[in-house]
């Protein structure tokens, strides 16, 4: 598989314009896609595995920012500076304000339309022995929160931890983590920096360990973690109908799934708000905010058994 020999040793990294078009043609070739729902729905309609890649503008429509939103800043730092191991290491107080600010944005939010249609859609599917995946590079776990139950997250889990000494993974709900970032993280950029101990950042709790702990996501130039990228290679090879639906493709190697998909002529659909650079490279686009366009797409067919 294409994916698998250019992912296998790869980092995380977004990728510019021209650099994206050029790894995209090694995929697929161009073609004209059409926004013919009724069509498509005769596709989904004889689909027996769907997978739905999602990204960042899913989440957008509840509420949350994303990386590339607005200034793309978070106070005066670029939020992709902030997402690295490397910042974490200079500086963990401030990557931890960032990160607890994402963390209380996405506790607050609720799932969106799009989020509801996904889980209603799979729920329905599986009790006509029909599958669906969501393979999501969000973090916000507002898919499962949705009710969606086979979700493949590759970029990780903002309510996930993992200790830098003991490399313990936890869930953590807690609001806030703890209590030194109780009211920190305003993202004005009049706003300075708490500079919390590190003692008073967020530690591991096995016993005997109190090792600093980190967000359990997929840092810029972090490696994917292997064992979700086996699985969503299994799940893409076994598709027969894809959807991609908000999401820029520009972070590698997530921008190549559907392109992959797509090359070895399976129907690939894009729902966004407005064409991409990879747009021409899939069979159907339907253009607009995913809460009003995917809710349409996967409603019950009438060839459907209830």
């Amino acid at each position: 598989m294409i994916i698998r020999q250019l992912t296998r040793r790869t980092l995380l990294f977004p990728l510019e314009c021209g650099n994206q078009i050029a790894a995209l043609k090694v995929l697929t070739g161009a073609a004209r896609p059409n926004s013919d729902m009724a069509e498509f729905r005769e596709v989904f309609s004889k689909a027996k595995h769907i997978a739905i890649i999602t990204g960042a503008g899913v989440s957008a429509e509840s509420g949350l920012p994303t990386f590339r939103a607005a200034s793309g800043h978070w106070r005066r730092w670029k939020t992709q500076d902030l997402a690295t191991a490397q910042e974490f290491s200079r500086n963990p107080s401030r990557v931890w304000e960032f990160y607890h600010y994402w963390r209380e944005l996405a506790l607050k939010a609720t799932p969106s339309e799009a989020h509801r249609a996904i889980a209603e859609c799979e729920a329905r599917l599986s009790k006509q022995g029909r599958s669906l995946v969501v393979i999501t590079q969000n973090t916000d776990e507002l898919h499962r929160r949705a009710g969606s139950k086979h979700v493949l997250e590759v970029h990780g889990n903002l309510f996930k931890t993992r200790c830098l000494s003991c490399g313990d993974v936890e869930d953590n709900h807690h609001s806030p983590i703890c209590a030194a970032l109780q009211g920190k993280g305003d993202p004005d950029s009049k706003c300075s920096d708490a500079d919390i101990p590190v003692r008073d950042l967020p530690r591991c709790d096995e016993r005997g360990c109190d090792g600093l702990l980190r967000p359990d996501v997929i840092w810029f130039g972090e490696t994917l973690d292997s064992h979700v990228l086996t699985k969503v290679e299994k799940e893409l090879d076994a598709c027969d109908l894809c959807l991609l639906v908000g999401t820029a493709s520009v972070v590698f190697p997530a921008a190549l799934f559907a392109p992959q998909v797509a090359s070895r002529g399976v129907p690939v659909a894009e729902f966004n708000i407005r064409p991409k650079a990879s747009t021409s490279r899939f069979k159907y686009h339907f253009q607009g905010p995913c809460a009003t366009t995917l809710p349409i797409a996967l409603a019950r067919h009438e060839s459907e058994v209830i």
